[in-house]
């Protein structure tokens, strides 16, 4: 069986939703751009040489409709390749990912595009196709019990099982965080201090040359060539300032969050048997992934069984790592996966995370491999985990080896 590797990957800048960089351009276009610039990273292949495309994005309605995969392909005049649109949230990307070597691993393909993208400024353009009515009763009892958050009306979390209840499938993704803060008993400190070490870190890998993206022409001529998220000068005194978002006692704030934003991402997959013929050098062995889930209302720690599911496919342990990077939608998130896998969170992403870059949902994973790859390179260091957390309670995990 050959082995899948990613022979390029390439991410555009994050802007900030809605008043950044990249809300004037279509998902379809930041999609299609960065998919050809992937493509062009490795001159011994063509367009016809691609067997399909896959791209995560988790909330697909509007311009991010009718597979924007498939539409991507084809704005790229590439009309004889497959598109096909996954949703898994903010696993989706990784999910493409492993979907790609999936293909590869077992000879249904040779070489795969996978990547995601999200436009959160771009949404609005007809998302309500997309989500669910008030006759559904999960969501009308999700907005009632988000409406009670708000006025303060319910205390610290507690299984909704117990009083006879279903976990809540549509529940605002600050309120599970907040949900995860109360079960873990994790502080605002704490969170404002890792959201601070985020955007710190954040800013010395961008002196130290890093975090460079796909330059993007937008439409009205102007070339973006960095991220719009990252903030200078940010502490936690600064951070302590800030309003909690989600419920008058809590937590959770703009700060210790990551960002609304807009951004796309794409790695090649093929088989290490067609590189070779090819004269293509890999960048990376996609070594094991593996997918988690528990309670939408706390689903901070969805990727712990994940990470540990690859952990042991690879025949490793944490210490074995050379990176472990992750999404961070929330510090809480991160602070709560952490505590459950016994991880100091000083080794999560090194390079800062997306409470500094933004997390275009549909590109998380995406980008994390692409910043993983790029960390590996500099620091020449051999295995890096991925791991994302996603709305609905669900968790991934991916091992890469340089190679």
């Amino acid at each position: 069986m050959p082995d899948a590797v990613i022979v390029s990957a390439v991410r555009s800048p994050i802007g900030r939703a809605h008043k950044g960089s990249l809300a004037g351009v279509r998902p379809d276009d930041l999609l299609a751009t960065v998919v050809e610039a992937a493509v062009s990273q490795v001159p011994e292949l063509r367009p016809g040489d691609l067997d399909d495309l896959i791209a995560g994005c988790a909330l697909p309605g509007g311009e991010q409709g009718f597979n924007i995969a498939r539409i991507a392909a084809v704005l790229l005049g590439w009309d004889h390749l497959p598109g096909v649109t996954v949703n898994r949230f903010c696993t989706s990307s990784l999910q493409a990912i492993r979907m790609a070597a999936q293909a590869v691993r077992c000879g249904d393909a040779q070489v795969v595009v996978a990547g995601g993208v999200e436009s959160q400024s771009r949404l609005a353009a007809g998302s309500s196709d997309s989500w669910p009515g008030t006759e559904n009763p999960a969501f009308a009892r999700a907005m009632r019990r988000s409406a009670e958050h708000a006025a303060g009306g319910v205390p610290a979390w507690s299984d909704p099982r117990s009083s006879g209840e279903l976990p809540d499938p549509y529940i605002a993704v600050g309120l599970a965080a907040e949900n995860v803060a109360d079960r873990y008993a994790i502080t605002r400190a704490d969170m404002d201090a890792y959201a601070a070490r985020s955007q710190q870190r954040t800013q010395h890998a961008l002196q130290a040359g890093l975090h460079a993206p796909l330059p993007i022409k937008t439409p009205d001529g102007r070339l973006i060539t960095v991220d719009d998220c990252p903030r200078i000068g940010v502490t936690v005194q600064s951070l302590a300032a800030l309003p909690a978002r989600f419920r008058p006692d809590g937590r959770v704030t703009a700060g210790n969050s990551a960002p609304l934003s807009d951004g796309a991402a794409a790695v090649v997959v093929m088989s290490d048997e067609q590189a070779r013929r090819r004269g293509i050098r890999p960048q990376a062995r996609i070594v094991a992934t593996a997918v988690s889930a528990l309670s939408p209302e706390i689903e901070g720690p969805a990727p712990v069984a994940a990470t540990r599911a690859v952990l042991d496919r690879a025949g490793m342990t944490l210490g074995d790592l050379d990176l472990v990077t992750g999404n961070e939608p929330f510090a809480a998130q991160v602070l709560a996966y952490c505590a459950e896998l016994g991880l100091d969170p000083g080794r999560m992403n090194p390079a800062g995370g997306s409470i500094a870059l933004g997390e275009p949902y549909g590109a998380a994973g995406a980008r994390l491999t692409t910043t993983a790859l790029e960390l590996l390179r500099h620091h020449d260091g051999q295995t890096a985990l991925i791991s994302v957390v996603a709305a609905g309670g669900l968790g991934m995990a991916m091992i890469i080896e340089r190679v």
